[in-house]
């Protein structure tokens, strides 16, 4: 499943950073693409605010 961005996140971009797919996109909070993410938890792992979740 793909994870899921929460209202908590930050924009801080840690995420897309991360992301090995470029499957996050960081403007006034980030957003995972569905189609793109292949669930690697990479994104939720450095999330300093626990935003990023599985769906």
């Amino acid at each position: 499943m793909p994870r899921f961005v929460t209202d908590t996140c930050i924009a801080c971009g840690s995420c897309a950073d991360q992301c090995p797919v470029s499957a996050i996109v960081v403007e006034d909070q980030a957003k995972v693409d569905a189609d793109t993410c292949i669930d690697c938890g990479a994104c939720e792992a450095v999330c300093p605010v626990s935003a990023i979740v599985a769906q």
